[in-house]
């Protein structure tokens, strides 16, 4: 069992977020290349969410600073749960 998370290299650790656009086409990208689950990962937040993970070849969020506090990670929780 593998899963691939994503994160450009720009957005590690500076708190920018790829556009919903980006994300889909590296994700499209990866996903060419191998047939597993790719999640995304870069500043996944409660005000992007949602719209991160509708885009196609979003398989879910790797969460790191906002998993660090509970309102935001359930708030992230929720979107993905509503999607």
């Amino acid at each position: 069992n593998l899963a691939i998370a994503y994160e450009p290299v720009w957005a590690i650790g500076t708190g920018q977020t790829a556009t919903p656009d980006q994300a889909r086409k590296a994700h499209a990208f990866v996903k060419s290349l191998l047939d597993v689950p790719v999640l995304y990962g870069g500043s996944v937040k409660p005000e992007n969410a949602e719209e991160l993970l509708s885009e196609d070849g979003v398989d879910g969020a790797l969460v790191g600073g906002a998993s660090l506090d509970v309102e935001s990670f359930t708030a992230i929780c929720q979107a993905a749960a509503n999607l």
